[in-house]
């Protein structure tokens, strides 16, 4: 006799191999799992200012404050997939694998699209009506391959001076294109010297390369007209550790039209949310673009 059976842990194992992958979100932001529901970031709001001393004359001493940030880890999605008993009996366990593979997958894609929609927390940088890249700007930037160093360098004059050199130094500077732009970027690479093209398309990933002292990336799930770039690991992405890239097993789970389903559901789960730290929000970018 021969059976097909599906193991719970095995599924997992699948799941988790893909939602391991390296997409940009796990790239560039600060990643946090953890079964607490609410993450503090206490901070100094307001700082003691120096004063100028006089000899032989009383100092005073100067106030400070602190204030809390805080995020709630609370959106929740979600990815069930059902998988009738013949279909189970019938199909190689290959097949199963792969189906656990496409639900990480698209979970990961969840995640990713979720991320990047956030641009209303990250500080506008756009066209200040001259061709300049300025922060505070909302006007679109057309990408092109006269002027994409300019926004290389404009990213790194705005963090500079936002006084983020030495976080910058620490994590490094990110951007993360799409997939159009960073074609363009590649064939600027490789026309500005052998060895500079070389060294930098050699050391690329499958989801970007470093050039020009910045890590650049590309994702097919960013908002139409926003770039996502900045210092890296400083925007906050809270996932729920004890959700994240498990499976739950129903045996004959009920049908939307009543009674039960001949069959088993592998449901699977991401709790979520993202915050920049008011802190560090003038170091996270939205490059608005055309």
């Amino acid at each position: 006799m021969s059976n097909t059976v599906v193991y719970q842990e095995d599924w997992e194992v699948k799941l988790q191999e893909r939602l391991d992958h390296p997409l940009t979100w796990k790239e560039v932001c600060k990643v946090t799992y953890t079964d607490t529901k609410v993450l503090h970031n206490p901070y100094l709001s307001t700082e003691p200012a120096v004063q100028a001393g006089t000899r032989g004359t009383a100092y005073s001493f100067q106030d400070f404050a602190e204030t809390d940030e805080s995020i709630s880890i609370d959106v929740y999605k979600e990815l069930p997939i059902y998988i009738d008993d013949a279909d189970l009996a019938q199909s190689t366990y290959t097949k199963q694998m792969e189906m656990a593979d496409l639900q990480g997958t698209l979970v990961n894609e969840a995640i990713e699209a979720y991320v990047l929609a956030q641009h209303a927390a990250w500080t506008n940088i756009g066209d200040d009506g001259n061709g300049n890249i300025v922060s505070g700007s909302t006007t679109a930037i057309t990408v092109s391959p006269t002027n994409i160093d300019d926004i290389i360098r404009g990213l790194k004059r705005i963090i500079r001076k936002a006084n983020g050199h030495r976080k910058a130094g620490r994590n490094g500077i990110f951007i993360v294109w799409r997939p159009e732009d960073f074609e363009i970027l590649e064939a600027f690479v490789q026309a500005n010297g052998f060895s500079t093209a070389d060294q930098a398309l050699k050391n690329g990933t499958d989801v970007g390369m470093p050039y020009m002292g910045v890590y650049h990336y590309y994702s097919n799930d960013l908002t139409a007209g926003h770039l996502f770039a900045g210092v890296r690991n400083l925007f906050n992405v809270g996932i729920c550790k004890s959700t994240f890239g498990k499976v739950t097993k129903v045996i004959h789970p009920a049908g939307s039209s009543g009674g039960n389903l001949s069959g088993i559901g592998m449901h699977t789960r991401v709790d979520m949310k993202t915050k920049a730290w008011a802190k560090d929000a003038t170091l996270i970018y939205d490059i608005n673009v055309a």
